[in-house]
């Protein structure tokens, strides 16, 4: 790790961390905090991807829906109108509703394949925003004088990775740059999360190997056609099993390649000099042995 100590961070000129975690933990709290607190930069992997890496694909989504409207298609032959998302660092929606859901297109769903084809898009995508990071320490320091960094993960970023693997290609080059550091949620964090995903079902991104074996599992326990499953119903049902998941894999990270903190720790968190704190009591409590 870059700090190997509570002592050695609190001494860096420049502090520099990746927090990672289930989405709805505090991972963006803690980078608008530290972003308007004027001394850091924020860097947004789900931003980043949604931008940078995925941008056309959103774009081109949303230019297929209107060729299907007359006027719409009339406009965009002429180049007399300009499609884009406005995707930002608190509405990722353009990003989530170009992954879609699977099922029934009557209910909005894609078609299996189409929905795994965009799934490997977004993993390409997340791996080279992930990387991305390193060279954006370099830019946020030359070009706009922050000496600090702050690396948001989504909550996929465990399906990506290998944390068993001390060469694995994504985790090794960003440890050597940042702290990873796991924002780990409580069983009563997890029923939460779990209550606000029923009432706002939305696309994320899993290992195809798992969710191959998810929609597998689901036609055949609920006996249903691909094309008549319900999109919503799926997501919902593959989410409560992501959270036991992804539980364990967060966990390896934290423990080969950084430290853990609380999520109600975290939304305690309400200025830089906090954050110093808590990441210092991490560093101790990994030096101890806990």
């Amino acid at each position: 790790m870059i700090y190997d100590s509570a002592e050695a961070w609190r001494a860096a000129p420049q502090k520099r961390v990746m927090v990672f975690g289930m989405s709805g933990l505090g991972k963006t709290h803690l980078g608008n905090m530290l972003r308007r607190s004027g001394g850091w930069f924020h860097y947004s992997v789900d931003y980043r991807i949604g931008t940078r890496y995925m941008g056309e694909h959103i774009a081109d989504n949303f230019k297929r829906e209107a060729m299907k409207v007359p006027l719409l298609r009339e406009l965009l032959m002429s180049d007399s109108i300009h499609v884009a998302s406005n995707i930002t660092f608190d509405n990722l929606a353009p990003l989530s509703t170009y992954l879609g859901k699977p099922g029934d297109p009557a209910k909005g769903g894609l078609p299996f394949d189409e929905y795994m084809r965009r799934q490997d898009q977004h993993r390409t995508a997340e791996i080279a925003a992930l990387l991305d990071a390193v060279p954006f320490i370099g830019r946020a320091s030359d070009l706009y004088g922050y000496d600090n960094f702050i690396c948001d993960t989504g909550g996929s970023i465990c399906e990506v990775v290998n944390p068993e693997d001390p060469e694995d290609p994504v985790l090794k080059p960003l440890s050597r740059h940042l702290l990873p550091v796991w924002i780990e949620g409580s069983a009563a964090h997890t029923e939460k999360l779990v209550r606000r995903f029923d009432r706002a079902p939305k696309p994320m991104y899993y290992r195809p190997d798992v969710l191959r074996a998810e929609w597998a599992e689901y036609l055949a326990s609920h006996e249903v056609a691909e094309d008549r499953v319900d999109p919503d119903a799926f997501v919902r049902w593959t989410y409560a099993r992501a959270l036991a998941h992804r539980q364990p894999l967060y966990a390896a990270m934290a423990r080969h390649w950084g430290v853990s903190v609380t999520a109600d720790r975290v939304f305690a968190v309400q200025s830089p000099e906090d954050f110093d704190a808590l990441i210092a009591e991490a560093l101790e409590r990994r030096a101890a042995g806990g």
